[in-house]
């Protein structure tokens, strides 16, 4: 392995370097995929030496983890609103009226994780796991909870997947979608199914 340390052309620490080899790292391995990815080819598109990038990463597993936990930061938020709130099918479109807004934000994140889920699940079950199953964990006891009456639990469950499947489970089928249209129409299917009127009730 390269040393940890070396002349790097921009200054040691400097954290617009590090978001820069993040940046990078996300579109080759998008482009080409993890495994034909090198960290040499990563520090050419930077334009610095090799040691530069061991410098802030010590080995391309951890570029792809970092990459992997901002979406943990986005499950973190999205768990903390779901602890905060007493469960009706408006407070739960409220819910994913916001995680719409953060899904679109990290649709290069979520087609990276498309494209390269070899990789990924190979890091989960080295490095990283817990995080996953917490919040799966919140999800599935709000959805169990017979306290909230099934036909909208039913509901609940349906206006998630269907949000899950457009946006995550699709990889870029809908690529081309400008993020604001995108966001409309997800809105309009999970209002839609959260509140299908009264013949349907």
């Amino acid at each position: 392995m390269a040393p940890r340390t070396s002349s790097v052309a921009a200054p040691e620490g400097d954290p617009t370097t590090r978001d820069r080899i993040l940046d990078i790292a996300l579109e080759l391995f998008t482009e080409q995929g993890y495994e034909a990815t090198s960290l040499r080819q990563i520090a050419e598109r930077l334009g610095y030496s090799k040691a530069a990038v061991y410098y802030h990463f010590a080995t391309k597993d951890d570029i792809l983890l970092t990459l992997h936990l901002r979406l943990h930061e986005f499950g973190a938020s999205a768990m903390e609103a779901v602890d905060e709130q007493e469960w009706t099918p408006q407070a739960w479109a409220d819910l994913l009226d916001l995680l719409i807004d953060q899904l679109l934000e990290q649709r290069a994140l979520f087609l990276l994780q498309e494209r390269n889920r070899a990789a990924l699940e190979k890091l989960h079950r080295e490095r990283h796991e817990s995080d996953h199953d917490d919040l799966d964990a919140t999800f599935q006891r709000i959805l169990a909870n017979p306290k909230i009456a099934l036909g909208d639990r039913v509901r609940m469950a349906c206006a998630f997947g269907a949000l899950m499947g457009a946006l995550v489970f699709n990889g870029n089928a809908f690529a081309d979608v400008p993020s604001e249209e995108l966001g409309d129409l997800l809105r309009g299917v999970v209002h839609d199914v959260l509140d299908p009127g009264p013949a349907t009730r």
